[in-house]
Parts: structure tokens; C-alpha cells; sequence
């Protein structure tokens, strides 16, 4: 056996203290940085993508996510940190993984700021609190009272309560309860965890469908059962029912077992589609937006990704949740501004639903009764799906509209409401029905100048004037929050009380009101007048209830609402949009004044409209007065094409701010000159933007426009990994598909 190794020779000494070289992975960490870290990984510790684990980050530790294998430049893997540990949180899934990538490559933000956005779960996953209960156990106590009869009778049916409930129903102070305890009448038990959300019941109560609702129904059914992506577009009058022909979408999905993700442009504002939702489903879906409390937050994340939800209804961030089998994606009011995120990373999350609908295999319904100009495209070249709802529930019909030529029949001087409409609201509320004035700007007057010598008061950090707030009894920057009493008199001319409010408000609506109304019961419906998320939907359904008689409101009213009484919509001034330089300015004072109006005339009755303007022959207002909707779309679609604007061509901004003025156009006019030459792309500026200066920043703006089939994210990413980089305090915010242009 000559030449084979003996098992009783020593093996060489190299092969005995050869030592073994670590496995690397490359980790993502939701700070600002695009790349993944290289971490080693302790003997013993199972690891795979996805999993979410904790790594040392320069002093501190931090959450991160693997993102794949990784490799250690010869030398250096002894100087990499080893990951802490692996954290007992279900992984994040590829598709979702995917999706960040996605994300992240498309708007040019950094990878780990989306992947923040995955990981919104806060510091308070864990066990839920311990919950309490009580039950009879035992004889009644030596001592009997008045309230202690009332626990004794609550309980003697058996049903376990909490201690709170216990004590609210019968009526008695938690220290009754106590004591029953204590004398060994009451038993305390531990109570298992409320879930985060109860399981929808897709055949709660099934609503009776119109023939237009009923083959929506069948058809939206149809795609669920098939799976696989698709678009498909709910285009329906004002109160046709889209919600109810979504949701049986929904409830072929939770019959299927799957998840599904609702999305709403204000999830705090839509009381009335979560009490519908609760109505169809006998129960309320879970809630994701700002508004949810730290643990709130944790425990709807960690439910999510357990699989233990199965309906979401969120606003835009929702949509980077770490879903365990999302099935349906629905995105409701799909035109609507409040979809697009203008901080941090830059997204419009219609677009980005579409994206991980396609990067998950799975369908996604848009619903809207005035589609942005993208979907109607879409819709009308085939790609989207499109389902048409073309009469109202009940068969209510749409609201009469006319216009008031201010220029002709408008206000006396000092007024905003013309005699017209003055005429119109006091018939309506006469009758018993409810009237809403609608005027989207909050505040009492949008600008307060100096009687003596025009001196006008704004904010010291923004280019933009200070807004008169009487209840708050402040003038208040919109852009950067800086607030300030009003001045006792002028900076300028020092003249005494000689500051005047020019222009109208709400809070300036609701006292010309009180004065052609008295005795009315008015509200006002402002965001900046909200207390909290409670007392709004409070005070929506106050309105739905008919409590109030006349409502005046921003925005806020047009966001599906559904007020039965209401059947008079008077716009104040239907100009206010128009007139701003927004390539999307008429599209956007159409959706918003057609869904305003929409308003009027769901329930009972014939709803009418009013539109205040100096422009009556412009497009948008022929358009709502003939309700010819098709004529608006067709003409703005042919202004896009011709002019190459979205969805045609594609845009881009770049915004560079800083405290220097000089410094921050100088960097601009170094990055404009960096650009890349290329024929399909034209790069307009640097020129100050609009809004020239916020919270003291100085702002100049590029924009970059090419064909719709041009790669523009990859060309600004080249384009800016070559230029300049920022020096100081100059910083740049790249936006795609910019739907704002101050």
C-alpha cells in the first residue's frame, strides 16, 4: 500500500492550524447610504437574505437587513465587525426586496433610506402588555353595596372582562373592582392579546349591485382568481359605488386566504370608508399612517408580516409594508396629489403600487371618478383595464352646475360670497338640505399689508407671506411653520392698527356667513384647525348626521366624503388653481372642483353647483358646466402629447438649496454645466425656483425633460455621480416624475 497515507501519520502542521475563514453577508442599513455593509458571522449563527438582524454602525448598534453573500477584500476581513445577533422577526421577503431595489433605483434615492421605510416597526415589537380580566369565583362579599351589586349582576353571565370594561359597564370606579379581588369574589385572569385587527368576513353582508356594479363585480372577481398582474381601472361617477365594487375584490381575495392592501391619499380623514369597510366586513380593517401610536405601529407591522392581518387600509407608506402574502393591492382616489411623497425619498405611490403589484405577480385596482391623465392614457391604449361605472347609486342624478361671472354678478366690495350663490345657500338650508362652501385656502386671509404704506408682513425664512390665522390669533408661514402675533404696528412706516387683511379664508368665509346666516349652525372643515384624528371623523359624521347647515371647507371636504343632506356646492374662487405655472394646474382644478361638487346630491334631491370665477370660457370651467368630461381629457391629452409632457415624455428636477444664496447658485450652475450631452434630453435652468427661498434656504431648480421611453434615472445617475459633489451646507434633492413645481 505503498504511496497511501497512513491514519497513524501526523497530518502537516499547516493542515492542522490552517484556521477557518468566517462567512461574510452584505447588510443594508436604513441610513442614508445606497451601499450594503460587509459583516462577519459568528460561528453558530444560520443566517440567509432577508433576515433581519442587529450590526454594529460606528458607536452604536443598529437594525439591518441581508441582503445577499458577501466578500472581503484580501487583508481586510479581520477588520470587519461580526453581526450582532438575528433578530425574531419574520425576513423580509425577495419581493419586497425587489421592490427597495426598485424603489431606489428609480426615484435615485439611497437604498437604505427605502429600506427605512420597510422597517417602520419603531422599538416596541415584542410581547403585547399582559391584559387582565376578572370572573365570579367565589361567594359574594361580607360587605354589600350599591356597586358592587351592579359588578356581581354584570358577571354573573359567565363572560370574562377586562377590569376596564367590567368597571365602565357596571358603572363603578376601578377600586370597586379591587376589592371584589381582594375579598376573593372576583378572580383575576391573565386575558390572551386583542389582535391588531379582527379577521374580515368576506360574506358578512353582500349589498344589492346595479347592472353597471354587478359586471364590474364579476369582472374584478375574475382577476383575483386568475392572479398574476394586472391594472384594472374603476372609473366611476361621483357616488356610484366604486368602493362597494372594490371591496367584493377584496373579498374574493380573503376567500382566497391572501392579503390585501388598500390604499387612501389620507388614511386619517376616511372615517366614512372604514365604517363602510366595517359594514360589508364586520369588522374594521387595520389602520397604517402617522397618526398610530409607537406601539400601535409595532404591533400592526409585526402582524403584518405574521400574516395574522389580512386587510390594510393605509396611506402611501403602506405600501413598503413586509406583507407575508399580499394578494391585492387597491388604491382608491388614485388622482390624488397626496399620493406623491415630496420629502426624503421622492415617490408617487399610484406608480409605485403598480411596481410591486408587477414585482409580486399580483392584481391592482385604481379607482377614481377623475383619473389623473396617466391612467386615463393607460386605460384608453389597452394597458390598464377599465371598468365603467357611468350613473350614480339609486339612480340620483349628477349635480346641475352653473358658473357666476364675477366680472358680471360678483360680491359688493368686502364680500367673496356673489348674491347668487348667497341666494342659493339660503333656499337650500330653508328647505332642510345642507350647503357647502368650498374655498381651499386655510387661514382667515392669505395676505396682511400695511394700510399706510403697502408694507406686507412675510415670514422671515420663506419667500412667501405670512397667512392671518384669527383663531389662532397668529400669522403663520404655510412652508416653515414660523408664527408671529400681529404687530401693534407697521415695520416699515410705523403707522398704529394699520394692518389689513387682503383676500379671503375659511375662518374669513365663516364670519361673512355668520352675517348672511345668523342663527345657522356653522362648521369649518380645515386641516389646520383639526385637534386631533378623533375629533375630525367626529365632526364628519356630525355633518353626515345633519347637525350643521352650512359647512365650509378646504380640500378636506373633497376626499369621498358622503354627507346625505348635502345638496348645494358653492365654489368661492374655482380661479385659485389656475394660475400658477403647473404644467398639471388645469388637470388638478378639474379633479378637484368636479369631486368637490360631487358632493351635492347623493342621497336625495337634485344636487346644484356653483362655480365663482373670472374665467368662465376657460376649459376647465366649460367642461364642468356641460359635465363633458371626455372633452377636458381629450383636449389636455393631445396639450401633453404635443407638448411631450407627461405621460409622453418624462420629467425631472434637481433642487439645490443652501444659507448662501451665492454658493447655492453656484453649485447649481456647476452641476448644469457637468450634464452629460445628449440629444433627447433638454436641461432647462438653473433658475430660482418659485418658491425662491424656505425655512432660510435659498433654492434654484433644475429641470430635465426627454422622450417618455428615455432612461432618466439613468441618466441622472450617471450624470451625478461625475459632477461636483456639494460642499457645506448646499444640499440637492433629486426628484422623478416631479408632480410639484415650486
Amino acid at each position: 500500500m505503498r504511496g497511501l497515507p497512513s491514519p497513524f501519520l501526523k497530518p502537516p502542521e499547516s493542515a492542522t492550524h490552517k484556521p477557518m475563514v468566517k462567512r461574510i453577508v452584505d447588510v443594508l442599513v436604513p441610513v442614508a447610504l445606497d451601499k450594503a455593509y460587509s459583516y462577519r458571522v459568528p460561528d453558530g449563527l444560520e443566517l440567509a437574505p432577508g433576515d433581519i438582524i442587529s450590526v454594529p454602525l460606528g458607536p452604536r448598534e443598529t437594525t439591518g437587513v441581508v441582503w445577499g453573500e458577501g466578500t472581503a477584500r484580501p487583508g481586510l476581513h479581520n477588520l470587519l465587525k461580526d453581526v450582532s445577533e438575528k433578530l425574531d422577526i419574520p425576513p423580509l421577503k425577495p419581493e419586497l426586496r425587489q421592490f427597495v431595489d426598485w424603489v431606489a433605483g428609480y426615484t435615485l434615492a439611497s437604498r437604505g433610506m427605502v429600506l427605512r421605510m420597510a422597517l417602520r416597526m419603531g422599538d416596541h415589537l415584542g410581547p403585547e402588555r399582559e391584559r387582565i380580566g376578572v370572573r365570579l369565583a367565589g361567594p359574594p362579599p361580607a360587605r354589600m353595596t350599591p356597586a358592587r351589586a351592579r359588578v356581581l349582576r354584570l358577571l354573573d353571565d359567565g363572560v370574562v372582562r377586562s377590569k376596564g370594561e367590567a368597571a365602565q359597564e357596571a358603572g363603578v370606579s376601578a377600586g370597586v373592582i379591587d376589592g371584589l379581588i381582594d375579598e376573593d369574589t372576583l378572580e383575576a385572569v391573565v386575558l390572551p392579546p386583542q389582535p391588531v385587527a379582527r379577521e374580515p368576513d368576506p360574506d358578512h353582508q353582500q349589498p344589492d349591485f346595479t347592472t353597471a356594479q354587478e359586471d364590474a363585480v364579476t369582472a374584478l372577481r375574475q382577476t383575483v382568481k386568475a392572479g398574476g398582474f394586472s391594472a384594472t381601472l374603476i372609473d366611476g361617477v361621483t357616488g356610484s359605488g366604486k368602493t362597494e365594487v372594490y371591496h367584493e375584490a377584496v373579498a374574493e381575495n380573503l376567500r382566497r386566504g391572501r392579503q390585501t392592501l388598500i390604499l387612501m391619499p389620507e388614511i386619517a380623514l376616511t372615517a366614512q370608508s372604514l365604517d363602510r369597510f366595517a359594514a360589508r366586513f364586520g369588522t374594521p380593517p387595520a389602520e397604517w399612517h402617522s397618526q398610530l401610536s409607537p406601539r400601535k405601529r409595532a404591533r400592526t407591522w409585526a402582524a403584518v408580516a405574521a400574516n395574522e392581518v389580512k386587510v390594510v387600509v393605509g396611506a402611501r407608506s403602506a405600501l413598503f409594508l413586509p406583507y407575508a402574502d399580499l394578494g391585492l393591492i387597491v388604491v382608491d382616489e388614485e388622482h390624488d396629489p397626496a399620493y406623491k411623497q415630496e420629502d426624503g425619498a421622492h415617490y408617487h405611490a399610484r406608480d409605485m403600487a403598480v411596481v410591486r403589484g408587477s414585482v409580486a405577480h399580483i392584481p391592482v385596482v385604481l379607482a377614481s371618478a377623475t383619473p389623473s391623465v396617466e391612467t386615463e392614457v393607460n386605460a384608453r391604449r389597452g394597458r390598464y383595464k377599465r371598468l365603467h361605472l357611468p350613473d350614480r347609486f339609486g339612480g340620483q342624478q349628477l349635480p346641475h352646475i352653473e358658473a357666476i361671472d364675477l366680472t358680471r354678478e360678483g360680491p359688493v366690495r368686502g364680500r367673496f360670497i356673489a348674491p347668487r350663490l348667497a341666494e342659493a345657500v339660503k333656499l337650500a338650508v330653508e328647505r332642510g338640505e345642507q350647503a357647502l362652501l368650498f374655498l381651499n385656502r386655510r387661514g382667515y386671509a392669505p395676505l396682511t399689508l400695511c394700510r399706510a404704506c403697502g408694507f406686507r408682513l412675510q415670514c422671515p425664512n420663506c419667500d412667501a407671506w405670512l397667512v392671518d390665522h384669527r383663531f389662532r390669533k397668529r400669522l403663520v408661514c404655510h412652508h416653515c411653520g414660523y408664527s408671529m402675533p400681529l404687530p401693534a404696528e407697521c415695520p416699515k412706516c410705523h403707522a398704529k392698527e394699520s394692518f389689513a387683511p387682503v383676500g379671503p379664508g375659511v375662518e374669513r368665509l365663516e364670519e361673512e356667513v355668520a352675517e348672511l346666516f345668523p342663527g345657522r349652525r356653522v362648521l369649518v372643515l380645515s386641516s389646520d384647525l383639526v385637534e386631533s384624528v378623533e375629533r375630525l371623523r367626529q365632526e364628519l359624521d356630525d355633518v353626515a348626521q345633519g347637525k350643521f347647515d352650512i359647512i365650509i371647507g378646504t380640500q378636506l371636504v373633497a376626499k369621498g366624503h358622503h354627507f346625505p343632506k348635502l345638496n348645494l356646492v358653492g365654489i368661492v374662487d374655482a380661479d385659485l388653481g389656475l394660475g400658477n405655472g403647473d404644467p398639471r394646474a388645469a388637470e388638478r382644478t378639474f379633479q378637484l372642483l368636479h369631486q368637490v361638487i360631487g358632493r351635492a346630491g347623493r342621497e336625495a334631491g337634485q344636487g346644484h353647483g356653483y362655480l365663482q370665477t373670472h374665467q368662465p370660457e376657460h376649459p376647465v370651467m366649460r367642461a364642468l358646466i356641460s359635465a363633458d368630461r371626455e372633452a377636458f381629457y381629450s383636449s389636455e391629452i393631445a396639450l401633453r402629447e404635443r407638448t411631450g409632457y407627461p405621460p409622453f415624455g418624462r420629467l425631472a428636477s434637481l433642487v439645490i438649496s443652501g444659507g448662501d444664496k451665492h454658493a447655492a447658485e453656484s453649485h447649481a450652475r456647476k452641476l448644469a454645466s457637468a450634464a452629460p450631452r445628449e440629444d433627447e434630453v433638454r436641461v432647462l435652468g438653473p433658475a430660482e425656483a418659485p418658491l425662491s427661498v424656505v425655512r432660510g434656504r435659498y433654492r434654484f431648480r433644475l429641470l430635465m425633460k426627454s422622450p417618455r421611453a428615455f432612461d432618466l434615472s439613468g441618466y441622472l445617475r450617471d450624470w451625478l455621480a461625475a459632477a461636483p459633489k456639494a460642499k457645506g451646507n448646499i444640499k440637492l434633492e433629486v426628484d422623478i416624475d416631479p408632480q410639484s413645481f415650486l
